[in-house]
Parts: C-alpha cells; sequence; structure tokens
C-alpha cells in the first residue's frame, strides 16, 4: 500500500473466479490492493497483494480457529508481524453485524456497526427473485459505520448503487494514523467476506 492511502476507497469484486476477490482502488482510481480468498480451508485465508498481478504479498488474515459464529481474524504484514485482529461477534451478528477491531496489543480500538440489519435483508431476499433482483442493488444497500471507543463515528463502509457488479466504498470521517486505517480496511475486507457469504 501506498504511504498515504487517498480517500474514499473503492472494493470492486471481481465476478466469475472460482474464489472470492476483490481489487481495492483508492480515491484517485489507483489499484492499492488486491484480495483473494484461499478456497477449501478449514480455517478462513486471506491474503492481500500489492495489485491484481500478485507479485507482492503486503498482509495475511487467518482465522484463529475453524470456522465458527464469533471467530477472531488476525492481521499479519509480509513477514509476519503480528498488526492486530477483527472478532466477529455471534448471535448478536445474526440480525446486525458486529465486529471489534484490536490493535497489536489487543487493546479495543474501534467497533464495526451495521447501520440497518433490514436492509441487508431486504437486499439478500430482494436479489433471489428472478429479473426484478436484480434491481436490488439500486434499492437496498447495506451501511457500516465504524465507531471508537468513545462513541464517535471515524468511518462509513457503504455497499454502492449498482445493476450488476459488487463494489463498497470506505469514507474515512476523522483523521487517523496510517495504522488505525490498515487495521479498519483489512477489518472491512474480512468482515464484507463474510457477510457476502451469508447474503
Amino acid at each position: 500500500m501506498p504511504d498515504q492511502l487517498h480517500f474514499p476507497l473503492k472494493f470492486e469484486f471481481r465476478f466469475f473466479s472460482i474464489s472470492p476477490q476483490f481489487l481495492v482502488f483508492d480515491a484517485h482510481h489507483n489499484e492499492i490492493a488486491f484480495v483473494k480468498q484461499k478456497l477449501f480451508r478449514l480455517k478462513e485465508a486471506i491474503t492481500v497483494y500489492n495489485n491484481s498481478s500478485q507479485t507482492d504479498e503486503l498482509f495475511k488474515i487467518n482465522a484463529k480457529q475453524w470456522i465458527d459464529w464469533s471467530a477472531n481474524y488476525e492481521f499479519n504484514d509480509a513477514i509476519g508481524n503480528y498488526l492486530g485482529k477483527v472478532a466477529r461477534h455471534g448471535t448478536r451478528s445474526m440480525w446486525k453485524a458486529t465486529y471489534d477491531i484490536y490493535d497489536s496489543n489487543d487493546v479495543h480500538e474501534f467497533r464495526i456497526e451495521e447501520d440497518n440489519g433490514f436492509v441487508k435483508v431486504m437486499d439478500s431476499l430482494f436479489s433471489e427473485i428472478p429479473l426484478i433482483g436484480i434491481l436490488s442493488g439500486y434499492v437496498f444497500n447495506p451501511k457500516y459505520n465504524v465507531v471508537d471507543s468513545n462513541g464517535e463515528k471515524v468511518a462509513v463502509f457503504i455497499k454502492n448503487k449498482s445493476l450488476m457488479g459488487l463494489d463498497f466504498s470506505l469514507e474515512l470521517l476523522q483523521n487517523l494514523p496510517k495504522s488505525n486505517q490498515i487495521r479498519i480496511a483489512l477489518s472491512l475486507m474480512m468482515m464484507v467476506l463474510l457477510e457476502r457469504k451469508r447474503g
């Protein structure tokens, strides 16, 4: 990733690929990351590359345990340094997605909270209707707020209106150190892959 991240960041999913993957672009539409999930793993495993050529690994995201409702996902850089983790709430996440972000000392920093669980449910149900379902991307667009330990909103992550594509935008609302920005971005990368499975 570049020394300075230019927000908003845009996550664009690739369709017609065997493994779930998406590109990340900055505000100038520069490709800054390529995210790829490994298939056929008992534990979730994500690799973040510098671009779609996959020449250089930037980060790895790995589940601490087998897939379950309350998993922790750890972040490491290319040489194995531990950067922090994101933890999904179990039963609480069944209606509204909720994830906690921790720093490299496992101190709680931020929480990702779904703005309206009803929107995600309707988006999932509406998209299953033949022909009409393709319009769900214009009608229902889930939104996620990132708040700090004081409850202050620091970032917003939203599914963009789209006819056929699937993409999200990450807008930073407060000036944060790059390490925090990276942890938030990595957490949302993991979250969007998990939530995509759930609909």
